[in-house]
């Protein structure tokens, strides 16, 4: 059952360790450091919207790289451009900066656009019919991060309460040096290329042109910026609205990271079980009874349960979304069709990140809740679109 497990895809996982641990870091504090830099508190989800923004500017320039330069070149950069803005996001914070806090943000976030990478890295390590079982190693491989994440938030402010974050980031950089050190042993594929080298040159909107592709775009953008919209809303309603401490908050995003990844240790064998058809349309039920828990109360249970199944029906919707997508292109196009995706998913993410925080500040917590279900419908009608196009090949 493990006989997929490579060289690659260890050295991958334990750099997907180290940048969901980062991630969550930022996810954890960045909106309660961001209340407390600035005046006007509907920009205080800015730091992590500006991250999700850095995300989605950097996938294009991130497969231009891995193009022309390979994929250890790029996932190896990623690691420089993340500690710089780690070490950044401690300067902000000793000069109590936003806007510097935001810069280094934004820095950790286009790292992060390279690190979405890891995913399509560990395909293409495996044979084909193993790819869904490849995508959900690498996402096991964030359950350490999310663990290590809310950890190292919780050892700095007991470090040194009246600079709680302070010590987090600098963890933070020594832990990106070792995924550097981690990724240097990457081994890029040269089959691939040779495959893409020989099919000549690619038509980008083709791509378009195939049902399957698209919705394999739009899982990806509606789980993603789902997601998004409400786990950058939630730690700030815990903390700010509700009262909750730091402490209770990040065990709550923690159980949500968790429940993103966790889930992974089953997900292929119910795509096998149900297909990937059924699969997102799983995913996306599931969140739609994570509004309903979110729309029952704040109390720490709703938050908790809605959490969870925010993660879990984000799983689904991703992992079959991502095995979809590599079904629907070529070797020559995997970059275009890559950046494409990621593009448009952390694009999406990012008007999520930014809306969160006004909507939750100026409307409230239930109708930021009930804002998500147009978005659901709109995954609902395109799974069933892609029903009626299933007799067409994927790559037509």
């Amino acid at each position: 059952m493990l006989d997929f497990i490579n060289r690659n895809l260890l050295l991958l996982f334990g750099a997907q360790m180290v940048f969901v641990s980062g991630n969550i870091l930022l996810v954890t504090v960045g909106g309660i450091v961001g209340y407390q830099l600035t005046p006007d508190p509907g920009l205080a989800t800015l730091p992590v919207a500006l991250m999700v923004i850095g995300t989605a500017l950097a996938t294009v320039p991130a497969a231009l790289i891995m193009q022309k330069f390979g994929r250890k070149a790029g996932f190896v950069l990623a690691t420089a451009i993340a500690a710089g803005g780690a070490w950044l996001a401690t300067i902000a914070l000793a000069a109590e900066s936003f806007w510097l806090f935001c810069a280094a943000t934004g820095c950790v976030g286009s790292s992060l656009g390279f690190s979405q990478q890891f995913r399509f890295a560990a395909a293409e390590s495996v044979a084909a019919e193993r790819v869904s079982y490849a995508v959900s190693f690498m996402l096991l491989g964030s359950i350490a991060g999310a663990f290590l994440g809310p950890a190292v938030v919780s050892f700095s402010a007991d470090a040194d309460p009246n600079h709680p974050y302070q010590q987090a980031f600098q963890v933070a950089i020594a832990l990106y040096f070792f995924a550097a050190v981690l990724l240097a042993a990457f081994r890029d594929q040269p089959q691939i290329q040779a495959q893409a080298a020989e099919r000549g040159p690619v038509e980008g909107v083709s791509l378009f042109r195939r049902p399957a592709f698209v919705t394999a775009v739009m899982a990806g953008v509606l789980g993603q910026g789902v997601m998004t919209y409400v786990m950058t809303a939630t730690p700030i309603s815990m903390n700010v609205e509700s009262g909750f401490s730091l402490q209770i908050t990040s065990e709550v995003v923690r159980a949500h990271v968790i429940a993103m990844y966790l889930p992974s240790l089953f997900t292929p064998w119910l795509i096998a079980r149900l297909g990937l058809s059924r699969m997102m349309f799983l995913g996306v039920v599931i969140l739609g009874v994570t509004i309903g828990i979110g729309l029952i109360g704040q109390h720490l249970m709703h938050y908790w349960f809605c959490m969870v199944l925010l993660g879990v029906g984000w799983n689904f919707l991703f992992v079959a979304g991502t095995t979809l997508l590599v079904q629907t292109y070529r070797a020559e196009e995997r970059f275009r069709a890559q950046a494409i995706n990621d593009f448009s998913v952390f694009g999406a993410s990012a008007v999520a990140s930014l809306l969160a925080g006004t909507v939750l500040f100026q409307m409230g917590w239930t109708p930021l809740m009930l804002s998500v279900v147009p978005a659901l419908l709109i995954m609902l009608a395109t799974l069933a679109w892609l029903r009626r196009h299933q007799s067409t090949p994927a790559l037509s």
